[in-house]
């Protein structure tokens, strides 16, 4: 009699779990507190790597933030599985986590030399203290003192197990108005390592353009499948505008300045850098610039540790205009923010001065970006089109993701990956 009670404690302490992760609605890749800063989670030593790791390969994330607070604090983490539309899968923990299901920070240094002082932590994600053994989309969420509601940040990893084949290639779109502003992406995944009874519903295609969630393209249907190979390819799927090619500065240095910063103000507690004022591209001729897509890297021109002495500094942004663009709000996009639109990167208008100004607080490094406007009106979808403009020939990184559910699955398996170059892989 004792063990059945404790079987069925132990069944409806399962039950209570699922139930409580079934509940949660936490958005991934976002920053709770505003004392944490420059959050980067990548393959070690590759600040511009995608947060992904084979299963049971042994690899390993490199997770590195800051705290502005500049006191140690007691910061744990937690892996929750994750369906290919990022809601909880309903498993216990202990059905996808070897180990323990929260684990402490325990990797820190104080600041030195820079005048914003801060925390800088460290880990390696996974590690043999928390290893995922199913494939397929983690939450990542680090919160305070062990209790889970006081989160700090969210970021998204995978876990792949390579069970399928993907190919695919970059081209034009057929229709018109398209064909000179979009990419389309040509898919094609084999199925032969896995037991497809009905595509329509175990396969699930996601594709990424230059590493964001924000623009991903979900919910494909096949449209032809010829044995075990099924396309993705109807003249409507698969198109994202091609945008041009991102912005940058570098702020590597606080002491030199760089092609695009005009000046920098220095202050006891702090620095002030303005950047170039930027001026609208819709209509000018694509001219290929090496970017890193989006993103943004840590760094110091000096011979010094970005990660523990590299400073802070408020840094401004200009969009000059003649005129405010009505009906529609600008903001100031990339890695940078998040990828998020929120009052920290929404862009005000000064008629005074016939422009949009705006500032981040960021820390040395090489940044991308781009400013886009929300129709106030619309269902505040963010575009690009106004203010940067869309040329077909711009360079992008696509990452297709591909999930599969077994029959009676209870959660999607990431099974493929595939990842082109707009340059590289391109046909017309």
């Amino acid at each position: 009699m004792r063990k059945i009670v404790q079987v069925c404690i132990a069944v409806a302490a399962a039950f209570c779990s699922l139930a409580a992760q079934a509940q949660e609605n936490i958005t991934p890749d976002h920053i709770y507190h505003r004392n944490i800063m420059t959050v980067k989670l990548n393959p070690p030593g590759d600040p511009l790597g995608q947060p992904v790791v084979a299963l049971n390969s042994g690899e390993s994330l490199e997770l590195r933030f800051d705290d502005l607070m500049n006191e140690v604090r007691t910061y744990y983490y937690t892996l929750v599985l994750c369906n290919a539309d990022w809601t909880p899968a309903p498993l216990n923990t202990i059905e996808y986590l070897k180990g323990f299901s929260d684990n402490q920070i325990r990797e820190y240094k104080f600041s030195n030399i820079a005048i914003q002082k801060y925390v800088h932590y460290r880990a390696l994600i996974p590690n043999a203290q928390c290893m995922p053994t199913r494939a397929g989309n983690y939450l990542l969420k680090v919160y305070l003192d062990s209790d889970t509601s006081k989160l700090a940040f969210t970021r998204r990893l995978m876990v792949i197990n390579n069970r399928a084949g993907v190919t695919g290639y970059v081209s034009q779109p057929t229709n018109p108005k398209l064909f000179r502003n979009s990419q389309k992406l040509n898919i094609a995944v084999n199925t032969k390592g896995l037991n497809i009874q009905n595509p329509f519903d175990q396969l699930k295609v996601v594709i990424l353009q230059n590493f964001r969630w924000d623009n991903a393209i979900a919910g494909l249907k096949p449209m032809f499948i010829k044995g075990d190979v099924i396309e993705y390819n109807a003249e409507q799927d698969c198109i994202f505008p091609a945008m041009k090619e991102w912005r940058w500065v570098d702020l590597r240095s606080f002491r030199l300045q760089t092609e695009r910063v005009q000046k920098i103000d220095y202050q006891k507690n702090g620095t002030t850098v303005t950047v170039m004022p930027d001026f609208t591209r819709d209509h000018t001729v694509y001219q290929y610039l090496k970017d890193i897509n989006g993103m943004f890297y840590p760094g110091m021109i000096e011979d010094y540790d970005p990660n523990t002495e590299g400073d802070y500094a408020r840094v401004n942004f200009t969009f000059a205009s003649k005129e405010p663009y009505a009906g529609y709000d600008m903001y100031l996009f990339g890695e940078l923010t998040n990828y998020e639109l929120n009052p920290t990167n929404k862009m005000v208008w000064n008629g005074a001065r016939q422009a949009y100004e705006g500032a981040l607080y960021l820390k040395q490094g090489y940044y991308n970006y781009v400013y886009g406007l929300v129709d106030r009106t619309s269902n505040n979808q963010f575009s690009t089109e106004l203010t940067e403009g869309d040329w077909w020939e711009t360079e992008n990184a696509y990452t297709v993701l591909v999930y599969y559910r077994g029959l009676g699955g209870r959660h999607d398996e990431l099974v493929g990956q595939l990842r082109l170059n707009s340059l590289l892989n391109r046909t017309r």
